[in-house]
């Protein structure tokens, strides 16, 4: 009987995908030497780029089906819908020969042609700056986001044997495992609900190295592209090195149980000591709150020890990559029914199969499990967010405010009250919680405004308050730099509507009404500015004004904002070379350029770049001055 391959179909039709034989050398650009160091401009690297034709597209689109419906048809066998006990005796071989040879070709051809777009794209920014004499000058140290850090099973007993040193998050081993056994794989990725570490028997590590962020699965880029432009200027593992962690930890048992933050600051101290530079820091997403939360611990007395100076000692510049310094608002209804924009946006079929995979109450489950995930709910309360008439960022032609968070069209139970704002709605979910996830809430993370200087000097003994930018200050550190890279203009979850769940099979007791589609309104969901993940405001508003506030920042650290609007390529899958969405802009030339010029000292070059209001919203956001 013939296996399921996916590898004898990647062979036969697209041949030999390892990075390092694919990967074809980088022609070297024509740029005159003493040009001023400038950024990549998207007409020169499309310029690179060969177009495809229309053919080609539907080709491309034509076999994403015919695998959709494999794969569908996969996922029926597992809920008995269908008997496809057959599919498993398909031979691949005969199948791809029934295939007409031109389809195989242009098969070929087109990632043949993308593998020498993406490779020449990858390097054409770092060999640019080459040109112009830029070198590698300051360490970097990279602190990956959620999706980024791979998490791979080290655990010997008999349940967790055949996964051992597998990545049962962020490879197609988790994706094995998630279909063909997934009470295991909730078993194995969920953590103890009492203690939030490690369950009785299981032991699930973040990956290390370049390999733990560089790719999420075979051909999904995460870091990639950045590691491959530092390559150029002359970064290696002996001067670049990626701070990898267990993201579903919180950041004190993260310590507890790995000693990240033990292992982070000695990092830190000997790429000082051996190259004469301080530091530069790379963070993306929920790794900038991490980075936040190290910055007390480190010289906080009685955790790193390192003293006040510590920061401004070793660390040169921050590098804040699309950074939910204020939290995710679509982190909200995962945790409180399993949901976000992509589950309700989804068609009823697609919703079938969803549910009898892995059911809302199962998802609600697994995200609770995870303490760190919490981190990512709203920061700053209704100060931030609004209240029931107003929010800050709401639009002049605006039907309904943003400041009504959770909505319900029918307001008539306790588990559906009257529209709630992000304070109102905080206590909901508490409300309507285990008491297992309250505690763990509560005794781990605060959501709050200090007002006071004074409030903010208490909270700097405080861990609990430490990935608060809203409720601590920065270090103490007037020669460090900040800048605040983030994409702008794709739409991003900022409020939603609710009814309650009347399914007698479901065991949650809330969902979003997916049945509401009305003006701004879709699928239940509204969309405000953002980077498709994280809102404008949580990107923002510490950057353009938060931090520019007296008690926030004492030292006067330097802080520059550069916005980047999403302009993505209409035909590619990632968005191109211009994208802004949340984790593909790590992909996006004028972002690799910036970090380029931050590594190589070129820094205090950059200039300032707004595309948005966000200044205009940050006046309006009810914390002042003292």
């Amino acid at each position: 009987m013939s296996t399921f391959n996916i590898g004898t179909v990647r062979r036969r039709v697209w041949g030999d995908s390892s990075s390092e034989q694919s990967r074809a050398p980088s022609p070297n650009p024509t740029i005159k030497h003493g040009e001023p160091v400038t950024l990549v401009s998207s007409s020169k690297l499309k310029k690179l780029t060969k177009a495809r034709s229309k053919r080609r597209q539907w080709l491309v689109f034509g076999l994403g089906g015919l695998f959709g419906i494999i794969v569908a048809a996969f996922f029926a066998q597992q809920h008995d819908v269908i008997n496809l006990e057959g599919l498993m005796d398909i031979n691949l071989d005969s199948l791809l020969d029934a295939i007409p040879a031109g389809i195989v070709n242009d098969a070929r051809d087109i990632t043949r042609h993308e593998r020498e777009t993406v490779n020449y794209d990858s390097f054409s920014v770092g060999l640019h700056l080459q040109s112009q004499g830029v070198r590698a000058r300051h360490p970097v140290i990279m602190i990956p986001g959620v999706i980024s850090t791979g998490l791979e099973s080290w655990g010997t007993e008999e349940g967790s044997r055949q996964y051992f040193r597998k990545r049962l998050w962020g490879s197609w081993s988790m994706m094995r495992a998630l279909v063909l056994d997934k009470a295991s794989w909730k078993k194995h990725i969920m953590l103890d609900k009492i203690t939030g570490m490690d369950p009785p028997g299981i032991k699930l590590r973040a990956a290390q190295g370049f390999d733990a962020a560089d790719f999420f699965i075979t051909g999904y880029w995460i870091w990639s592209k950045i590691l491959e432009n530092l390559a150029t200027l002359g970064y290696d593992p002996t001067n670049a090195f990626t701070a990898a962690y267990d993201w579903r930890l919180s950041c004190e048992k993260l310590e507890l149980r790995d000693q990240y933050f033990t292992r982070l600051k000695a990092h830190i101290e000997v790429a000082k000591m051996t190259s004469g530079e301080k530091v530069v820091l790379i963070s993306h997403s929920m790794g900038s709150q991490v980075l936040f939360y190290f910055f007390h611990w480190v010289e906080a007395q009685g955790y790193g020890n390192g003293g006040p100076g510590w920061v401004d000692d070793f660390v040169d510049s921050w590098i804040n990559i699309s950074g939910s310094m204020l939290g995710a608002l679509k982190g909200y209804p995962a945790v409180l029914s399993g949901e976000m924009k992509d589950t309700a946006q989804l068609n009823a079929f697609a919703v079938y199969g969803l549910e009898k995979f892995l059911a809302r109450h199962e998802r609600v489950e697994i995200f609770r499990a995870m303490p760190g995930a919490s981190s990512m709910l709203p920061i700053g309360g209704d100060a931030v967010w609004g209240n029931k008439t107003f929010a800050p960022d709401d639009g002049q032609n605006q039907t309904v405010s943003y400041g009504t968070f959770i909505n319900f069209k029918e307001s008539n139970s306790t588990q559906s009250p009257a529209n709630l704002t992000v304070d109102e709605s905080h206590t909901y979910l508490m409300h309507h919680s285990d008491t297992w996830y309250r505690d763990q809430v509560s005794n781990t993370y605060s959501y709050g405004v200090a007002h006071s200087k004074a409030e903010v000097e208490r909270n700097a003994k405080d861990p609990k308050k430490w990935m608060n930018p809203l409720e601590t200050r920065l270090p103490l550190a007037p020669h460090l730099k900040i800048y605040c890279f983030y994409g702008v203009g794709k739409p991003t979850e900022r409020s939603y509507w609710y009814r309650e769940d009347r399914d007698p099979s479901s065991k949650t007791n809330v969902t979003i009404d997916t049945s509401l589609t009305l003006g701004e309104i879709d699928h239940g969901v509204v969309l405000g500015e953002g980077d498709g993940t994280v809102p404008l405001m949580s990107n923002g508003y510490m950057c353009a004004k938060g931090w520019r506030i007296k008690r926030y920042n004492p030292a006067g650290v330097r802080i520059k904002v550069y916005e980047m609007p999403h302009e993505p390529d209409r035909f590619s899958p990632r968005g191109g070379p211009n994208t802004g969405d949340h984790v593909d802009i790590l992909g996006r030339a004028s972002l690799n350029d910036l970090i380029l010029r931050v590594a190589g000292g070129k820094g205090v070059h950059i200039d300032e770049n707004y595309v948005t209001n966000i200044r205009e919203y940050s006046e309006k956001v009810k914390i002042y001055e003292d």
